[in-house]
């Protein structure tokens, strides 16, 4: 079951592959959101850039396996597909996010022809992939070229030492909506010198000072809360399951992408906090950020669609 509608809704940075030693599994945030979206129904089109390699073709069987278009994925003939190096350590699993890849190199040109071309309901993007001049030159071209017409989700997800006060500020002043987890909130406050005692009073600080229409604030395992412009908190708790935990790769992306789909279904806030905080609680109970069979999408469409 699917919903009816079609949004379109671009989706602008990194796609990637973790690299352990036994595998590899493909992702990077924008990557993760656009395959939960396109599993909701909506349709998904990834702005990126691959390798032209195995890991790269690899990639781009992916996404077509999922029935998403690839016609923003651009290929590169000098840098390899982006890759994370994990490495197994006593105090768990270490990231190491490797440069000069292929989705630093994201064309500016062909980023604009696919904004005029799909004309979004909304856009999303990052951090991530700002790290390099060129990338970020195409992503401020896909932005003016918004002018104001449809929101822009920021997901900060801050990736030392992949950013820095200008990527964050220059984000900031383009976006509309921010996700955020309350320990990048923290970062946040100290980087901007917020006001404020508490994470709310430095929230409200952030939004005032970049006017900005609202932020949702992720808190894993407690929950999740949203603050808007006119100073309304909207809190959800966490949920207790009596699954265990696998890991809690993608969790928040998976977050992000219920979130996107209750604002564009104009859910009320607490509806679509409460449905957002489920299906992420359902992916840490499977492995990965992404579930191996579309079946686990059901029981929450199904319910959605009532």
């Amino acid at each position: 079951m699917t919903f009816i509608r079609s949004e379109k809704i671009i989706l602008f940075g990194e796609v990637l592959a973790d690299i352990f030693d036994d595998r590899r599994v493909f992702g990077g945030a924008p990557f993760n959101v656009a395959r939960h979206l396109k599993a909701f129904g909506l349709h998904p089109v990834l702005i990126s850039r691959i390798g032209n390699d195995e890991l790269g073709r690899e990639l781009l069987a992916r996404i077509k396996d999922a029935g998403m278009d690839d016609y923003g994925i651009q290929l590169d003939d000098l840098h390899p597909t982006g890759q994370v190096m994990v490495h197994l350590e006593e105090r768990g699993h270490r990231f190491e996010i490797l440069p000069e890849q292929a989705y630093d190199f994201i064309h500016a040109g062909m980023s604009h022809s696919i904004a005029l071309a799909v004309r979004p309901q909304l856009i999303y993007f990052g951090t991530l992939a700002q790290r390099k001049a060129i990338s970020a030159h195409a992503l401020v071209t896909l932005l003016l070229s918004n002018q104001g017409k449809v929101p822009c989700l920021l997901d900060i997800n801050l990736r030392k030492p992949w950013y820095d006060l200008h990527t964050i500020e220059h984000s900031l002043i383009h976006a509309n909506l921010i996700k955020i987890n309350q320990e990048e909130l923290d970062v946040l406050a100290l980087l901007f010198r917020l006001t404020g005692v508490s994470r709310v009073q430095k929230a409200a600080a952030l939004l005032k000072q970049f006017d900005l229409d609202s932020m949702l604030i992720t808190c894993g395992e407690e929950g999740a809360w949203q603050l808007d412009k006119d100073g309304k908190v909207s809190t959800i708790n966490g949920l207790i399951s009596s699954r265990p935990v696998m890991d809690t790769v993608g969790a928040g992306d998976g977050f992000a992408a219920v979130y996107i789909l209750g604002l564009l279904r104009k859910w009320p806030i607490m509806l679509t906090l409460s449905r957002a905080n489920a299906f992420a609680a359902a992916l840490c109970e499977i492995r990965g950020a992404i579930p191996d069979s579309s079946d686990f999408y059901g029981p929450f469409i199904a319910d959605w669609n009532r």
